[in-house]
C-alpha cells in the first residue's frame, strides 16, 4: 500500500515551494520527483535515519533524502501511511541544526 506524501501545515508547504522555486528548474524536477517517488517508498535505499532526530518549528525529523547538494527533510507516520514533508535545504553546516 503506498503513502500519502503530505505538509504538516499551509506555512511549511508555503516555505518548502518558496525555497523551491529559487533553485533551477532541472534540480527543481528531480525534488518534485524524489519527493513524489516516497509514496511508494518512504524509506530509500542509501537515505539513513536521521540519528538523534532534529526538530524544526515543532516537527520532528527522522528522515531525509539527497538530490545533488540540497536534502528534503521529512518525517513517516506509519499508523496513518504518511510521509510529512517538513523542509527542503541546501546541505551546509546549518543543515541538521
Amino acid at each position: 500500500m503506498s503513502y500519502k506524501v503530505k505538509f504538516p501545515s499551509k506555512s511549511r508547504e508555503g516555505e518548502f515551494a518558496k525555497l523551491l522555486s529559487k533553485i533551477p528548474a532541472d534540480i527543481q524536477d528531480k525534488i518534485l520527483a524524489a519527493v513524489e517517488d516516497l509514496a511508494k517508498n518512504p524509506r530509500p535505499y542509501g537515505n539513513p535515519k536521521i540519528t538523534p532526530p532534529i526538530s524544526i518549528s515543532q516537527y520532528a525529523v527522522n528522515y531525509r533524502i539527497r538530490i545533488g547538494n540540497y536534502r528534503v527533510l521529512y518525517d513517516i507516520d506509519d499508523s496513518k501511511k504518511t510521509v510529512w514533508i517538513i523542509t527542503l535545504r541546501l546541505r551546509s553546516e546549518k543543515t541538521y541544526k
